[in-house]
């Protein structure tokens, strides 16, 4: 959630930054800063009203000291219509400061000065590439066939049991995940990462907290009785580790990871998109977060990607690592980096990560917060990274490292899948 203070002293920069975004609602801008000065108006009648009582409780004290009663009780009841006043007031003063509140919410984060502009993934920025693309012959498969073939995953299984988009993985294919999972731990937790294996459903107050509502409440599964929501990913339970908290300088940063399932309704996802491990609604991950001093957060940004660059190198898999226009970042980030891995079978690139930094956005709405040397308190940063998403790490590995004898399995992975190649 952005600032109100920003509203009264750089209205150009909020509409510059929404139109690079590709924000179609201008116009609530000039309602923010219209409730805001009509609240603001009524905020200084409100305090000066009890300024007054104030000072008529005193001056009536004086006079039934000095016995003139009845200017005593003429005094009480102008006290009594002032403070009828101030009840109407302080009503209208929280009408005001919700409607302030729901308008601010639906405001995406202004973009940094480095984003590019443009409306679609077309328009990203490639940053950097690495790794070597494989040399396959002509008879490659993709990954759903490669998972038939060695009974890695069962697609149509899931779909009995669940629905659509919901794999099950079996045999190697599971000791697969499994060993991903904790090689991207330990990998985490060697850079100083502390892992936390948090609550897979969270309430309403933690989705709207990271941004994930109202933004994204139709991606989301709701279990509606209890009012919960399933996770799209681990930052959302994460950083709501620190809601409503004062963290002291010297602690800054804070860095976290953890594992978790995703889930994710994506609606409106079909075509060649969506086959095999392209497109599920659930997946496994695992998340780096990061809460940073605001002075260093893109040193810890730019300390981030290269940290998830690092796994990929590791895996030997080719990557290239976008910066993502204005129209095609998410709500809540300041400023992103996509990874994407390239698909031999498919011969196409497919996001595997993105590292963000939110700046405030994030920490506004959970009143994260840090006290600096001086006592003062100001908000943290927020950054979060995918370090790495499964799904297609997987479909990657499977197409790019097949050979006539298997899949071979990466180097550094071995020590945890315990074998060197998939057979």
């Amino acid at each position: 959630m952005l600032p109100i203070q920003l509203f009264r002293t750089n209205k150009e920069l909020i509409l510059e930054g929404l139109k690079k975004k590709n924000f179609k609602e201008p116009e609530l801008v000039h309602r923010i800063i219209s409730i805001d000065e009509h609240r603001r108006k009524l905020q200084v009648e409100n305090d000066n009203l009890s300024a007054i009582a104030n000072s008529a409780a005193k001056a009536i004290g004086q006079l039934m000291a000095k016995g003139e009663k009845q200017q005593a009780e003429e005094m009480k009841a102008q006290v009594a219509q002032h403070k009828e006043h101030a009840k109407i007031l302080a009503q209208k003063l929280a009408e005001l400061e919700a409607e302030q509140y729901e308008a601010l919410v639906k405001l995406p984060n202004l973009p940094h000065s480095s984003v590019p502009a443009g409306k679609t993934p077309e328009d990203n920025e490639v940053v950097r590439t690495g790794g070597e693309m494989p040399n396959l012959n002509e008879q490659k498969l993709p990954h759903w066939d490669l998972a038939a073939k060695y009974g890695l995953m069962d697609l149509e299984l899931g779909n009995k049991i669940t629905g659509a988009g919901f794999p099950v993985f079996m045999g190697q294919g599971a000791r697969l995940q499994r060993s991903l999972i904790n090689y991207f731990l330990d990998y985490n937790t060697r850079a100083g990462y502390k892992e936390f294996c948090p609550p897979f459903m969270v309430n309403e107050a933690s989705a709207h907290g990271t941004g994930q509502l109202p933004d994204k409440e139709g991606q989301m599964y709701h279990v509606t009785i209890d009012g919960f929501y399933l996770i799209p990913t681990a930052e959302v339970p994460v950083t709501n580790i620190y809601r409503d908290t004062i963290i002291q300088e010297v602690d800054l940063p804070v860095k976290m990871t953890a594992y978790s399932p995703c889930f994710r309704r994506e609606a409106g996802s079909y075509g060649k998109d969506v086959r095999g491990l392209n497109r599920v609604h659930q997946f496994d991950k695992v998340e780096v977060v990061q809460l940073a001093h605001p002075a260093t957060s893109y040193e810890t940004l730019d300390g981030m990607v290269r940290h998830v660059e690092g796994l990929l190198q590791e895996l030997g898999l080719p990557y290239r690592i976008l910066r993502l226009c204005g129209g095609d970042m998410s709500f809540a980030s300041a400023l992103t980096f996509d990874f994407e891995v390239y698909s031999a079978a498919q011969e196409r690139w497919l996001e595997v990560s993105s590292v963000s930094n939110f700046e405030t956005f994030q920490t506004n709405r959970m009143k994260v917060r840090f006290k600096d040397i001086t006592g003062k308190t100001q908000l943290v940063h927020s950054l979060n990274g995918s370090s790495l998403a499964l799904p297609r790490i997987i479909a990657c590995l499977l197409e790019n490292n097949q050979t006539k004898d298997g899949i071979k399995i990466p180097a550094a992975l071995q020590p945890y899948f315990g074998k060197e190649m998939i057979s």
